[in-house]
Parts: structure tokens; sequence; C-alpha cells
């Protein structure tokens, strides 16, 4: 449902504009120094807690005042009736006349949702169990190559949503692989030129790999093409028939024992070759950047285990209910939102970095580049019309340990205003048995807690987080007042990263509500897709050129003489061959 009126001409964000150009002149370090004057300390009144996360907003530049205005502001945009219409199953995704389920993907199995007159969650559920049975398969050493050997290697081959969810996922979650079990080693190759998909067939051993074929509509040409060259590898090296084209039998055991597909797309699955028993589906309703909780999860199953995965899918569902029973002053997906928004609406912050201190982590910022980019990138509303204000920021971000030694210059002392989102575990390493090598590791913790801690605090005060009153000089001086939130888990485990993560997924909608757009499509990404295969056709038939820009020819033109160069080289080298062999001889 659309607002009447664009949401930039009404009331709340009117009076929201106003009291920004007042805010825009206050430091942080004034409102903390207010706050301790009355009485009345920040962290308490911006702080909330659920589901095992912790949410500090004290650090962003509003006061009571800006939070009351965004309070007025969700309402106004009538988010409590938005989050009721996503979890419901209406059809939120406007443009492609559909809901967006994918927080069906973690319902309880004794759970009900009716979606056209259809309970889903019967068919979520035969899904999960389904991916239980293989990865217990798996586990058990139960899963053998064509030639009888245990698989011990599983490459997944995805793209976008089919590879940086469970990506992020199973190198956060690293530390929860059962014992005792055949251990399953999970690879990601997603790049189109097959460089990484290159590397790992120079290392694996072709009778113990297995390949998931990961795309939503099994169209992908990323995805694809990777896949060819997998099937070519494993054809190549495992059927033998006296040089002789594979038999249709080989064939199909090398394709049964060695594809998973998962896909939206059982037809073209079939189609591929992939055996119907090794197929998983997932469902239009469900996008792919919001996909790791049904079967694209598969990779993140097979590393943890499916008791830690349903952890996974507990800790998100546990959001989901807070989400939606929680009221909007202490709901944690509406207030990163709206922080987000008046940052990027009222005090023209347009640049946001993500900032794990989790090693674990390491893959979160890029996770949540797709997720919120991918879905809040955009400049037409639910209506059609241009927005007449910013969307998403620019996210990008980077472990906080390792960024303090790249960009943190530019949030210290550079011209851009950047948001922050501070992110980390209170408790690690309590399982270590050792007790020396556990206490050192705590330290270790406990530092990198306080680096943490740390660069809130002076991005917040600036030169004010100094104690000392010595004189210094303009280029040792920090302006401070940059807002940052920061997100706290009691530790990282599958229930808390489930949490988090469906944290920034509400996020995410949240501010697509108030913008009056649709977080649930792509539609920038479909037209590149389209350009680029037009342009692959002109490569290859070198017919077309004409109708390229002059830039466009000229990058062209350079690629063929490239070709052409390399083709004379080889003719040459073949004929310098033949000489030496007849001189031989």
């Amino acid at each position: 449902m659309s607002h009447p009126t664009p949401i930039d001409q009404r009331p709340a964000w009117k009076a929201l504009a106003e009291h920004a150009r007042q805010m825009r002149q206050v430091h942080l370090k004034t409102l903390f120094q207010e706050a301790a004057t009355t009485g009345e300390p920040r962290y308490p009144r911006f702080c909330r807690r659920a589901t095992g996360l912790t949410l500090d907003l004290s650090k962003q530049r509003f006061s009571n005042a800006t939070f009351e205005g965004l309070m007025a502001l969700a309402r106004e945009a009538d988010l409590p009736a938005a989050i009721t219409r996503l979890l419901a199953g209406e059809k939120v995704n406007h443009s492609e006349d559909r809901p967006a389920l994918h927080t069906a993907l973690r319902l309880p199995a004794d759970a009900h949702l009716e979606v056209d007159g259809q309970d889903l969650v019967p068919a979520v559920h035969e899904t999960l169990d389904r991916m239980e049975a293989i990865v217990n398969k798996f586990h058990a050493g139960q899963w053998r190559g064509a030639t009888g050997k245990a698989v011990s290697d599983v490459v997944n081959l995805g793209v976008g949503g089919s590879d940086l969810g469970p990506l992020m996922v199973t190198h956060a979650l690293a530390d929860y692989r059962p014992r005792d079990v055949h251990e399953v080693k999970v690879h990601f190759a997603s790049t189109m030129d097959g460089s990484q998909l290159a590397d790992y067939l120079t290392r694996l051993n072709p009778e113990t790999t297995l390949f998931v074929l990961s795309s939503k509509s099994f169209t992908t040409i990323d995805t694809l093409s990777n896949a060819r060259t997998a099937r070519d590898w494993l054809l190549t090296r495992l059927v033998h028939d006296d040089h002789e084209e594979p038999s249709a039998i080989d064939r199909a055991l090398v394709m049964r024992q060695h594809f998973i597909g998962v896909s939206a797309s059982p037809e073209k699955m079939a189609e591929w070759g992939i055996a119907p028993a090794n197929q998983l589906e997932f469902w239009e309703w469900v996008g792919g950047r919001y996909s790791l909780w049904g079967a694209i999860g598969l990779p993140i199953a097979l590393v943890v285990g499916m008791a830690n995965f349903r952890a996974l899918l507990g800790g998100a569902h546990a959001m989901d209910c807070h989400f939606q029973e929680a009221p909007l002053e202490d709901n944690l997906p509406v207030l990163l939102g709206l922080a987000g928004i008046w940052n990027v609406n009222f005090l023209d912050i347009r640049a946001h970095s993500i900032l794990p201190y989790d090693g674990r982590l390491e893959y979160f910022a890029s996770y949540l580049e797709q997720l919120e980019m991918e879905s809040n990138g955009k400049s037409v509303t639910n209506e059609g019309q241009v927005t007449a204000y910013s969307t998403c920021p620019v996210l990008w971000g980077q472990l906080g340990p390792n960024a303090q030694h790249a960009f943190y210059q530019l949030l210290h002392q550079g011209t851009q205003a950047v948001e922050c989102d501070f992110i980390a575990p209170l408790r690690r390493y309590d399982r270590v048995e050792d007790a020396e090598t556990r206490a050192h590791l705590k330290a270790q913790h406990r530092l990198t807690l306080a680096n943490c801690f740390a660069q809130s605090r002076l991005l917040m005060l600036g030169d004010d987080a100094i104690e000392d009153d010595a004189p210094r000089p303009s280029h040792k001086r920090y302006r401070g007042n940059q807002p940052s939130s920061t997100v706290l888990l009691d530790r990282l485990t599958p229930h808390t990263l489930g949490a988090l993560i469906a944290l920034y997924e509400h996020k995410v909608f949240v501010q697509a509500t108030v913008w009056d757009i649709n977080p649930f499509d792509q539609w920038g990404v479909e037209l590149g897709k389209q350009i680029a295969g037009e342009t692959e056709r002109i490569l290859g038939s070198r017919e077309g050129l004409e109708t390229m820009d002059d830039s466009s020819q000229g990058l062209i033109q350079a690629l063929w003489a490239a070709e052409d160069q390399a083709s004379s080289e080889a003719k040459s080298a073949t004929s310098t061959a033949g000489t030496t062999r007849r001189e031989v001889s």
C-alpha cells in the first residue's frame, strides 16, 4: 500500500526537516553533556535488548525530540500495518505481484501461514527434512562418488544471494562444526571468469568432490558457466570408455553422485541433468538475497549440521516475533532503520560503514552490501514516481581491527560524514578446554572489545576523548560528531547470528516502507544481464559492432585485436614446433 501523498510532503517528515536544521549544529559531545547535567544518561534512554542482542543508539546524533519525531514518521508511514502485511504473506512485492516470505522459511513446524488458500509451512519443513537426510548422509560418510569413495569436498556454485549468505554464515559458525562425523569441506565459487573454480579443480579429487548448483532461476550465466566447467572436469576424469563417447549409464552415475541442484525451477534442473532425488526446491516468493534460510542454506547445514542450522532459523524467527510484537519505541529493527533514515534524509549522511569486531564475521559487511543496496538502491516509489529524497546510502565495511589500519583515517579526519555500525560478541572462548590458552584468548578478546568501544567513543567525542589539555596542531585534531550504532551479541551462536541477520533484513524493510519503495525486486540487475548477453553475442560473432557507442566499440576492437594476436602466436608456435620436429628427423 503506497502513501497517498509523498512521504517528504507529509507533516511528520516536514517537522523532522525543521528540527534537523537545529540538530545539525549540535555536537554529540554536547548531547552527552546535557544528558549528564539533567541526570538522564543517554545509554539507558537509547539502548534496547532483544533475542540475545543489545542495540545501543546513544551515539546517534539525535535528542529526545528527534526520537519522538522519528516515531511519528514511522506511524505516518503506517509502519505497523506494513509489518503485519509482510509477515501475513500479503503481496508486498508490488512490481512482481507476490509476497516476500523469507520469514516463512523459519517458521516452526507447528505454525500455520496460509497464502492463497495454501498453508506454506508443511512444504517448508518437507524441504528442511530432505536437507537433513542429505546432510546426515554426508556426515555418515555414505554419500559416495561414482567410484565408490565417500565425498569429502563440496563446492557451492552460486552468485549473489546464492553465494554471499551461505559463505558468510559458514565462516561465522565454523566453530559449530559437529564432532565425530565424516568431515565435509565446503568451498564457494562465484566468479564468472572461473578463477575461483579453476583453483579448486587443481587441488580437489574428482572422485570425492560434489557440486551444489544454486540458482533461483537456473538461468544465471555466472553459475551455469561454472557448472559446465565442473561437469566437463568430472566427466573427463571419471568416465573412461576407450576414448569413445561416455555411455549413458556412466554419465548418469556421475551426474547422480556428484551434483545437487537448488532452484525454484525443477524443470530446468532436470533438463541440465540434475537427478530428481538430488533437487532441492525453493519458491518464487523468496528473493535470492533473503534465501539462506531454506535450501540455499544447504552448504551451511553441511558445515554446522542440521541441529545448528535449525537453531539459526530459531534465532531469526525470534527476531521476527520481536519485530511483529514489540512496540515501535522498543523495536530493534524499527529503531535501527529509523536511525539510518535520520542520517540519510535529515543529516545528509550518505555513507554507512559496517565494522564487525570478530574475525568470524569477516564476510558480514559484504553480505549486508547486497542485502541493503540491492534491496533499497531504488529511486522510484511504489506508485512509479521518482523520489525527491535520498534512499539507500553507500554501504561498505571490513573487520574493525583491520579497518583501523585502512580507512579509519577517513572516518576520523576526512571530509566525508559516515554512519558506522560496530558489531561484536560480549563473550568468546568460553569453550576452550586448556585454561592457560583460554586465558590468553580471552585477553585478546578483551583487547578487541577495547578497540571497538574506543573507536566509537573517539568518533563521537573527537578531541574531547583525550583527557589532556595540551594544544594540538591542526593535523592532529579530531572533530568527532560521527554517528554510530553498536550491536552486541551475548555470544556469537547460531541463534544470535540468525537474530542478527533478521535484524538487518527487517531494518531494510522499515526503511523501504518509509521511503515507499519496493525492497524485494532488483530490475537494475536484470537490465545489466540483458545488455551483457547482447554484448557477448557481438563479441562472439563479430557482427553488430556498429550498434554500439564509440567507447564500447573501442574496447571490443581492443579485445578482438588481442584475440587475433593470440591466435597468430599460437599458429606461429605450432609451425615452429613442426619445423623443429622435421629438423630432428
